[in-house]
């Protein structure tokens, strides 16, 4: 065998992605739209199309807005208002006030996943520098100093594995892997990495189902019954879909719930609802096992999503988590692909996102322990104390406080940095909409007067460097370079907190305020020495022009 059959050709890429859910599609899409030449590796040769996610938060949907079509995204979706938690008497424990805005979005929505993954997937695939190989699973992983190469190859499980004529491996040298797939990742393995586990698995069955008639607001609130007999609940996956959930019990075989017809017994059974009322579309036993991967980079590969951390699903936080690495992940690989940032900056990434999600999952777990309680003497405690109202609240949603964040002259930390920024409607030269839409996206600076005269020209230079811009806020968006603030979300925010500008990030996190524009140089110098700056572009002009 000659050495070209015995050796396929190396194919070059800055990034390959490995899985294709939440996760690996808002890192594909947003590097994709930076510049950079992606490969995205899925063993599934088509979508899977059915939910598995049902929910995702408003800071969410403005992270997916930035990776996809939102309109596409969310033309199923609906606004979730209210999330009880109840006995087995219907009487509620938790009552989670869900209402709201966040990030110019509803501050929590019932989704149905395939058209999330549809929207991103439609802005990504139609890059030139962005290219996905599906139905091939990655074989061989392995790193060098400065890059990586990947073997891949067609699936077993595939049926419609490659292309008449192609190579039937594929060799792929890349700068850095994305390893997005899932929670028994093959890139997690291939790196040798532990779990810690917290030692909490449950198993429950999805039956998920299409509405065939209108069943008015019956299972319009999400709700799960902390039930020590059979915990259960249910909640709309969007407008035109409802999932119905139950814990398969100890000793309770796994097959048995998946057959479809136990299945729909239990649902005739528990609520009264028959084929001539819903139509099933899934019927699937998970089992629910939270774990958090002990190191989440390895030389120059870094797990996202599942790959690096797993969590029952009591928040509705697990694809929020993810897309919320993928975000991360995305904006500091593009500045040390573009050689701006040193890749010191990449070590940020698990600094930042491990505290979040460890919180999240602890909170979760903690959920899942209230609802999956079945010993009767601790049932009767745990209810006793939720009603009696003497139950503290569970702690405030967690934000990122190390990395790059500014850190005040003592020390702590502004309320609002490592928070997501608000979003409300703007307008600016006759366009109007949400502010990342009509003023853009990456790195700005938003403040109520021009701070270009307290920039000198290295800052300037280094905040364009970035791709940096700022906003002049405004009631009326009269002045020509000037933002109306339509619906006064901008003011407010810095109104309230004193501010006369933020610095806001690209996964849309606040880097830092000021409360005198004459403190905006400090900011500006503490953030390029986070980043890690390597780059910065020769002195020139500068207009206000070119940063708003």
């Amino acid at each position: 065998m000659n050495q070209s059959k015995a050796t396929p050709p190396l194919v070059r890429r800055q990034v390959a992605v490995i899985g294709c859910g939440p996760a690996g599609l808002t890192a594909a899409s947003l590097l994709g739209q930076a510049g950079h030449d992606v490969i995205v590796i899925e063993r599934w040769p088509e979508p899977y199309g059915l939910p598995r996610l049902s929910h995702i938060d408003g800071e969410t949907a403005r992270l997916v807005a930035s990776a996809g079509d939102i309109d596409h995204a969310l033309r199923d979706a609906q606004a979730i208002d209210t999330y009880h938690y109840l006995d087995d008497q219907g009487n509620i424990l938790i009552d989670l006030d869900w209402k709201g805005k966040q990030c110019g979005f509803p501050a929590h929505i019932s989704i149905f996943q395939p058209e999330i993954e549809d929207a991103i997937y439609s802005r990504a695939q139609p890059l030139p520098n962005v290219e996905f190989l599906r139905g091939w699973e990655v074989s061989s992983l392995k790193q060098q100093t400065d890059k990586v190469v990947l073997e891949a190859q067609p699936w077993d499980g595939s049926w419609k594995a490659v292309a008449d004529g192609a190579d039937p491996v594929r060799r792929i040298e890349v700068d850095y892997v994305i390893g997005a797939d899932g929670a028994n990742s093959f890139t997690r393995r291939a790196l040798g990495i532990e779990r810690h586990q917290y030692g909490h698995h449950e198993r429950w069955l999805n039956l998920d189902s299409e509405y065939v008639k209108d069943l008015g607001d019956r299972f319009a609130v999400t709700s799960i019954y902390c039930d020590p007999a059979r915990a259960h609940m249910y909640m709309p996956i969007g407008k035109s879909r409802v999932r119905f959930e139950m814990r398969v019990l100890p000793g309770e075989e796994t097959s048995h719930w998946e057959d479809i017809k136990n299945g729909l017994a239990w649902l005739r059974e528990q609520h009264g609802i028959g084929l001539d009322e819903i139509r099933p579309i899934r019927n699937v036993v998970y089992t629910f096992d939270p774990a958090i991967t002990k190191s989440w980079k390895e030389g120059r590969v870094m797990l996202v999503g599942d790959a690096a951390h797993t969590m029952m699903p009591y928040m509705g936080q697990g694809a929020c988590s993810a897309i919320r690495d993928s975000a991360n992940l995305a904006w500091k690989l593009d500045l040390v692909l573009q050689g701006k940032a040193g890749p010191e900056l990449l070590d940020t990434y698990e600094a930042e996102r491990r505290p979040h999600v460890t919180q999240i999952t602890e909170t979760s777990t903690m959920l899942g322990k209230v609802a999956n309680e079945d010993d009767p003497a601790k049932v009767a405690e745990r209810n006793a104390l939720f009603l009696s109202g003497r139950m503290p609240p569970p702690p405030p949603f967690p934000k990122v406080e190390t990395g790059v964040v500014h850190r005040e002259a003592d020390g702590s930390l502004l309320a609002s940095t490592g928070a997501p920024t608000p979003q409300g409607r703007v307008m600016t030269d006759g366009h109007e909409g949400l502010m990342d839409d009509v003023a853009g996206r990456g790195f700005m600076i938003v403040s109520r007067a021009d701070p270009s005269a307290h920039l000198d020209a290295e800052l300037r230079d280094f905040f364009h460097e970035i791709g940096g811009r700022w906003i002049v806020l405004d009631g009326t968006g009269a002045a020509s370079d000037n933002v109306a603030d339509i619906d006064g979300v901008q003011l407010k925010f810095l109104e309230q907190n004193d501010f006369s500008a933020y610095l806001r990030r690209p996964d849309f996190l606040m880097y830092g305020a000021v409360r005198d524009l004459t403190d905006l140089p400090a900011l500006l110098r503490g953030l390029r020495e986070r980043l890690h700056w390597h780059q910065v572009a020769p002195a020139c002009e500068t207009t206000a022009e070119a940063g708003a």
